[in-house]
């Protein structure tokens, strides 16, 4: 074999060892030039509702390490907020954010109505998990950029996992009065979803039997997270990956995957038309697709849209788990509508 030849297998062994078993993302078609215009823009904004704000800034902190030059401001709050903060930008004439990514599929819908959304196919699409293409856009406006679960999530030093709750229906036993924590479906997309979801299976009457228990309501799903390790609740319906990511940090959580289904989560992220730096925002949406990008996704719990990257082994692949979700036009319409019930039932 030539010198070279052995030299350049040795380095690529070399890589892929340090890859942890395979080789290093390979670049897309166009990347290099991409970067080039994205550098001259020197920085952007994403609102994003999806992840906690530990992992938006770890994604960040990996666009940046990945494309020196470019600084990723991350703007990390609830679905409703991020849309109602891009509202008043869009009506101010303000271009402030260049992607927003958020957990309420519904807004993509109005975004697209009234022209806030430019369009643009990743090259980074075919890696994409082929169970979350049909949630992107047929006009390449938004793309689905991230995933997760909700689920039944509890307290470990308090409730044993013989005695956690099966189904979602659990939740409103009287047994767990006082102690059950929710989100807020006028704030959280996450929330919104998975109150239609249950009203889609069991009608508003589990809301009213839900009310009984006195739940503690956050705004953000990833309130529950830190109830429960405050021990304000000590079940709830929760994010997976909050949840795992802290337990991960030593606290006693831990999740149940409802044998009536978990909620599954698809958010996607879009380009605004009038984007100040449309080619970093072209580069964060292929980054948030890329493999590298899902690494970093994966260390922090979140489930890969990649389909070359595996799941954290703390939780279970989306393949091995029975999952539920409303259609789009089931969110569209209902999430106004759960959000007028949800104050009457419960007062907030």
């Amino acid at each position: 074999m030539p010198v070279t030849r052995v030299v350049l297998l040795a380095v690529f062994t070399t890589m892929v060892a340090l890859g942890g078993g395979r080789a290093p993302a390979a670049a897309f078609d166009g990347e290099q030039q991409l970067y080039e215009a994205a550098k001259k823009e020197k920085e952007l904004t994403w609102y994003t509702a999806h992840y906690d704000s530990e992992t938006a800034a770890a994604l960040c902190g990996g666009f940046e390490k990945k494309y020196p030059g470019i600084k990723c401001n991350y703007v990390r709050t609830t679905a409703q907020v991020a849309y109602q903060r891009l509202a008043q930008d869009q009506k101010a004439g303000i271009a402030q954010a260049s992607v927003i990514s958020s957990t309420d599929a519904s807004h993509y819908g109005r975004m697209k109505k009234d022209g806030w959304l430019q369009p643009y196919r990743p090259k980074n699409l075919a890696e994409l998990v082929d169970a979350f293409k049909p949630y992107n856009d047929p006009d390449d406006l938004f793309v689905a950029t991230a995933a997760g679960l909700v689920l039944i999530t509890y307290n470990t030093s308090v409730v044993p996992a013989a005695e956690a709750p099966r189904k979602w229906t659990d939740l409103a036993d009287p047994k767990w009065k006082g102690k059950v924590s929710i989100g807020h479906p006028g704030f959280s997309g996450y929330v919104g979803t998975w109150v239609v979801q249950m009203r889609k299976l069991y009608g508003w009457d589990y809301f009213k039997k839900l009310e009984l228990n006195k739940p503690r309501i956050g705004r953000s799903i990833n309130d529950t997270v830190t109830m429960l390790n405050a021990k304000e609740s000590i079940v709830a319906a929760g994010p997976s990956a909050t949840t795992l990511e802290s337990r991960a940090k030593g606290n006693p959580l831990a999740v149940a995957y409802p044998e009536d289904g978990a909620v599954l989560m698809v958010s996607p992220s879009g380009i605004l038309k009038n984007a100040p730096a449309p080619n970093a925002a072209k580069l964060l949406v292929e980054f948030l697709l890329s493999r590298d990008g899902n690494d970093i996704m994966v260390k922090h719990y979140q489930d890969p849209v990649n389909k070359l990257v595996k799941p954290a082994p703390a939780g279970k692949s989306l393949a091995e788990i029975k999952t539920i979700r409303p259609s789009y036009e089931e969110i569209e319409k209902g999430i106004p509508e759960v959000k007028e019930l949800f104050r009457d039932t419960f007062g907030i």
